[in-house]
């Protein structure tokens, strides 16, 4: 179970925009993630790399937490508001929830579920 800590100094990382170092740091070297019902990336050196491809294809990414993030023993939920900004500086935003399980302090799965549509308008 994380400590609310833990969970606290994660979103913290995202809100700077250190979302590569939130991978490294927290997530398992055999840690999944799933897109909605998609099937997982498995492996914390994926993720980084899917992440960094991620940030190079927008001039800017913005993570804000969406009230607090809900823990109940291994499982954390929190929703997200993620803003993407194109090199010609168009801005799509995606409202998120992010499923979390924890080993102890590390992350080993995490879900997320948005309605994709949302990057189009």
């Amino acid at each position: 179970m994380p400590s609310r800590d833990i969970v606290e100094a994660f979103a913290k990382r995202l809100e700077n925009g250190k979302f590569v170092e939130a991978i490294e740091q927290y997530y398992t070297p055999d840690a999944a993630t799933y897109e909605n019902n998609a099937a997982p990336m498995v492996g914390r050196d994926k993720l980084v790399a899917k992440e960094r491809g991620v940030l190079a294809a927008f001039k800017e990414v913005k993570a804000v937490r969406v009230g607090p993030s809900l823990i109940e023993g291994d499982h954390v939920a929190t929703r997200w508001t993620f803003s993407f900004t194109n090199a010609e500086g168009v801005t799509r935003t995606l409202d998120e929830i992010a499923w979390q399980t924890w080993q102890g302090d590390q992350l080993i799965e995490e879900r997320f579920y948005y309605d994709p549509k949302q990057m189009g308008r």
